[in-house]
């Protein structure tokens, strides 16, 4: 793949600085430039780069003024947010990279799936009967679609992900390696006999559109209705997401965080890393949740922010570890106050 500056002052609605027919066939950091690539400068700390790189494009703010003298061989193209600009040319260099197409053998699909346009299946790829997939649906070798599953248009399959049976995939997800969706969830009733029974699950999951999970997180299938993980939620790699559990609207969780069944987590809420959640609570909208908290009750207040384990308000349990802190001061201190009048009786 190869562009002038100019095509790319166009697809940025940029000013070009320089020379708009050169060409740039890669992409770079600012600190490693190298010729034929386009690269950017957002952040000041990295501003002494500029004048040394060999990148034959940088991307820069349209108010940035060099304090010397810039290499001839270097173009700009000045745009209002550096750092937007080349995120935009990144998911270009993306779809160009992965629009593939076509049937890889060997591969299997059911007589009975039906397959949108532009549809690309890679090696080893299975469909099974009745599975539903939507145009320009990529599914990288080793994907595993079961049995009436529905994947909808544009959506990223990477290789090894397994969408178990009855599960409904929206439009413009990604889903990355080793993803399972659909799997049973932990469920089991102890018996007369002191062993456990499994409880079936029927349900199913659902996740809509504009979706993206991490590498290697599980969904697991309702025991009855679904597990719904809503519109534009976006989750990290390792993340357990238990049975019936609900997730709102463009909420955030970072990696290894667990959410118990049954929990309705609300919309615009951010999780951080290795975060548990007990079943059957709900959060509510707008949510933080700092890393490593254990979260055990209901939070019902809107936009709350919470830490520890377990968790309460951010402002008490910053005061809290202050004192945490100085505990072993304090007991020094409470020690030689007992020396001084005699340990008590």
């Amino acid at each position: 793949m190869e562009f002038t500056a100019n095509a790319l002052a166009q697809l940025l609605q940029g000013e070009i600085e320089g020379d708009p027919e050169v060409t740039v066939n890669n992409l770079s950091k600012i600190e490693e430039g190298a010729p034929n690539t386009v690269s950017f400068l957002s952040n000041p700390q990295y501003t002494e780069y500029i004048y040394d790189t060999d990148a034959s494009v940088v991307i820069v703010a349209k108010d940035f003024v060099p304090e010397r003298s810039l290499k001839s061989t270097c173009t700009l193209i000045r745009v209002e947010d550096p750092r937007m600009s080349f995120a935009k040319i990144l998911e270009a260099y993306h779809a160009y990279k992965s629009n593939k197409s076509g049937v890889e053998q060997p591969s299997y699909i059911a007589d009975s799936a039906r397959l949108g346009e532009q549809v690309y299946l890679g090696a080893f790829a299975y469909v099974g009967e009745n599975a539903v997939i939507g145009n320009n649906v990529k599914l990288h070798p080793h994907a595993f679609i079961g049995d009436n599953v529905t994947v909808g248009d544009n959506t990223v399959v990477h290789a090894g992900v397994r969408i178990n049976s009855e599960s409904v995939i929206g439009k413009n997800c990604t889903l990355h390696s080793g993803v399972v969706i659909g799997s049973d969830g932990f469920g089991f009733a102890p018996n007369s006999e002191n062993n456990y029974h499994k409880v079936v699950h029927i349900g199913n999951v659902i996740v809509e559109d504009h979706v993206e999970i991490g590498a290697n997180t599980t969904i697991d299938r309702a025991t009855l209705g679904s597990t719904i993980i809503r519109k534009g939620v976006k989750l990290d790699n390792l993340i357990q997401v238990a049975h019936n559990v609900e997730i709102g609207e463009n909420t955030v969780i970072a990696a290894q965080s667990g959410i118990a069944g049954s929990t309705k987590v609300g919309k615009n809420c951010m999780i951080g890393g290795q975060v548990g959640i007990v079943g059957h609570i709900t959060i509510a909208d707008e949510v933080k949740i700092a890393a490593q908290s254990g979260i055990g009750h209901s939070i019902d207040k809107v936009g709350e922010i919470v830490q520890g384990s377990p968790a309460f308000t951010i402002r008490d349990y910053k005061r809290a570890y202050v004192v945490f802190r100085n505990l072993p001061q304090l007991k020094e201190r409470v020690d030689r106050l007992e020396d001084q009048q005699g340990a008590p009786s």
